[in-house]
């Protein structure tokens, strides 16, 4: 999974964490996301471009929440309350505001916090 996170101006690098409260990755100010181990695996640019550590385009997130793949096709979206739909507009989880991340059975999958909820839906929710 790509990790796709927004950060605040005022922070050097934001943590994500998995349900075990594990770090599971970074993203820097400049929008350069890193895993674990500290190496770079992909980019966030600020239009919503999603890169992976190829550069090469693998989705993008609209302003309105809607994700997209490489194809334009749009395989769901994140409502403003931070609910996760898939393609066919089931609910698939949630990115509540203190960045916990749930599954659709409420069950915690990790924790984003300080980032877009659409970045954190991404990385939890859709496979790039």
């Amino acid at each position: 999974m790509i990790l796709m996170l927004s950060l605040t101006a005022a922070v050097e690098a934001q943590t994500i964490r998995n349900a075990s409260n594990a770090q599971v990755g970074t993203i820097e100010r400049d929008g350069t996301i890193r895993n674990r181990s500290n190496s770079g695996i992909g980019k966030i640019e600020s239009d919503g471009t999603i890169r992976n550590g190829s550069n090469s385009m693998i989705g993008k997130i609209e302003n309105d929440g809607t994700i997209r793949d490489r194809s334009n096709s749009q395989i769901g979206k994140v409502e403003s309350d931070g609910t996760v739909r898939d393609r066919s507009n089931s609910q698939i989880g949630k990115v509540e505001s203190d960045g916990t991340v749930r599954d659709a059975s409420n069950s915690k999958m990790g924790s984003a916090s300080g980032v877009k909820k659409e970045w954190a839906a991404v990385f939890f929710f859709f496979d790039f």
